[in-house]
């Protein structure tokens, strides 16, 4: 069977997928299983894959979607947590003293403090924390959601301090050597270590003109879609602002992903961006003349609020100070440093700590584990959960009713993404090297369209190269996965048509970082957050706009760099 038929099938589950939750509007919960039974066939009927074998990466699957939905769950908990202590009221009072308008409150949390959790936790954690707290400050559900959604792309190449640099190209370790061995042109490497840091200044460099450009045009889109005037102008309003944010997060960011490596860009661009640009608003730095709000709860459509309803509160009463309501996301983001920080000692001795499915249904490949103490969602999320109910003095009554709703909004989310992290566990099985599972040898689904694409593209790859990182993540959910299953994919490609490796390579890392927008496993979890469940297909029509936005600009500068920086693959 041919590459191209080949992916024509492996892109029906994804296209189905598409149509169901976007065209006909289906919830996740439905549409996913949908998905998933195609992706089944197709990897019984046209791969030629074992029904039993295809039966225990579903396993693998489920196994790896109980990962997920305790961080969302544990997400969930502190949201419900801080709402009955008291504490999210309190910071919602401290946040309308330091500005109300919803542009300038999206910027400092949606896309600076979950920039700075994505360079700690990465994995979803950002979206899952920063949604919440925007939902809580009296944005619409739905606007929280997308908000967080899109600006969870440029600081996730540098996620959870470097993991998705570091381990996502682990398998490109071999070809490295060889080329630097051999002596290839255009390498300006000589070991894994350097070529690393070459993929963290190029992806930084690919990142940087949207770095800019996101936080305007999505104030632009956020204000035109849920604002009562309907207006792009009065998101670009703000761009003072927006300009003043990206520069306070960029410097810091691309000085440590040039002079120093791949694992703090994103933690340090966002810690030292928060507090620049909080002192920036207290002062009026940059700010817009005029404040914006969402307009009547009234007006808002219907389909923003989904199972959250509106309380109707306008002005907030501090009910313990400041610093007591802030203190467990303080806590959250000391805990996620230390232990994230190898050197510290306590990842390894966390990260060991696992649930382990070995060889299942007999299958020595299909194996999947769960690192119950390394996971945000129960260090720290659930931890500090329960520690807030001692720092915050909580009752039992109050406690219990937290832990209760939180448990109650687990349903939806849990169906939608047993079937999206089983569907992903096909895709990624479905090119194993044995000839026994595999007897033809196909590559994986994923493999097969992106040759498929790269067959038709010729040198005018690094335009698309991006769009393959972020197609990676939107079927795994993972920029660290989708650089693990393209990495490799996008070297050959590169050297064959002799381009260079380290931009195509870059290209691709910052790609996965962008697929986060549309990636089913993130726009379930943020759902599942915000009360959102059944509205997965209206926060895809709507990141997916962004996305090709990020793609086309990333792919524009690949190339430019790719000729300009390369002049002789003229």
């Amino acid at each position: 069977m041919s590459v191209c038929v080949l992916a024509l099938i492996a892109a029906i589950p994804i296209l189905l997928a598409l149509v169901l939750m976007v065209g006909l509007r289906w919830p996740a919960i439905k549409a996913m299983p949908v998905a998933w039974l195609t992706a089944a066939l197709g990897a019984v009927l046209a791969w030629g894959l074992p029904v039993g074998y295809v039966t225990a990466l579903t396993l693998q699957g489920f196994v790896t979607a109980i990962g997920i939905l305790i961080i969302v769950f544990g997400a969930i908990l502190i949201l419900r947590t801080l709402q009955q202590s008291g504490g999210m009221e309190t910071i919602q009072y401290g946040m309308q003293n330091i500005t109300p308008d919803r542009r300038i409150q999206a910027i400092i949390i949606g896309y600076m403090f979950a920039a700075f959790i994505e360079g700690a936790a990465g994995f979803g954690t950002p979206a899952a924390l920063a949604a919440p707290l925007l939902l809580s400050l009296g944005f619409p559900p739905l606007a929280a959601a997308v908000v967080c959604l899109v600006f969870n792309a440029f600081p996730v190449t540098f996620g959870a301090v470097g993991t998705l640099v570091i381990l996502g190209l682990k398998f490109l370790q071999p070809l490295v050597g060889e080329a630097v061995s051999q002596g290839a042109s255009g390498l300006n490497f000589t070991n894994m270590g350097e070529f690393n840091m070459a993929i963290g200044k190029w992806s930084s460099l690919l990142h940087a003109l949207m770095i800019y450009i996101l936080p305007i045009f999505m104030l632009g889109f956020i204000t035109r879609v849920f604002g009562p005037n309907r207006s792009w102008r009065d998101g670009l309003k703000a761009w003072k602002f927006c300009v003043f944010a990206a520069s306070a997060f960029c410097v810091p960011y691309l000085g440590f992903a040039w002079f120093v490596g791949p694992e703090f860009p994103s933690l340090i661009g966002g810690l030292v961006g928060l507090g620049v640009i909080i002192a920036g608003a207290k002062a009026g730095f940059c700010m817009p003349e005029e404040t914006w709000d969402f307009g009547p709860h009234e007006k808002w459509a219907a389909e923003w609020s989904g199972e959250v309803k509106y309380d109707g509160k306008t002005e907030f009463k501090p009910h313990m100070s400041q610093f007591k309501a802030w203190l467990p996301y303080i806590l959250i983001g000391l805990l996620l440093v230390v232990t994230r920080i190898p050197e510290l000692g306590l990842k390894g001795f966390l990260a060991a700590q696992k649930l382990e499915f070995n060889h299942i249904l007999g299958y020595e490949s299909v194996s999947a584990s769960i690192a119950y103490l390394y996971l945000p969602g129960t260090i720290p999320f659930m931890l500090v959960a329960i520690l807030t109910v001692f720092l915050h003095g909580m009752p039992a009554t109050k406690v219990a009713t937290a832990w209760r709703q939180s448990i109650a909004t687990m349903k939806n989310p849990t169906i939608a993404l047993f079937a999206a992290v089983a569907l992903v566990s096909i895709f990624r099985g479905s090119g194993i090297t044995d000839t026994i599972l595999n007897p033809n040898a196909y590559p994986s689904m994923p493999l097969a369209m992106a040759n498929a694409v790269a067959g038709i593209s010729g040198q005018t790859w690094p335009l698309f190269a991006s769009f393959v990182g972020g197609l990676g993540s939107f079927i795994t959910g993972s920029n660290t996965v989708s650089d693990l299953l393209f990495a490799e994919f996008q070297w050959g490609v590169a050297t064959q048509l002799d381009l260079p490796r380290q931009i195509i390579v870059a290209a691709q890392a910052t790609g996965g970082a962008m697929g986060n927008m549309i990636c089913i496993h993130n726009i379930v979890a943020a759902c599942a957050v915000v009360g959102l469940s059944g509205m997965e297909g209206q926060i895809l029509k709507k990141t997916v706009w962004p996305f090709l936005l990020y793609g086309t600009v990333v792919g524009i500068m690949a190339t430019m760099m790719s000729f300009v920086f390369f002049p002789g693959l003229l």
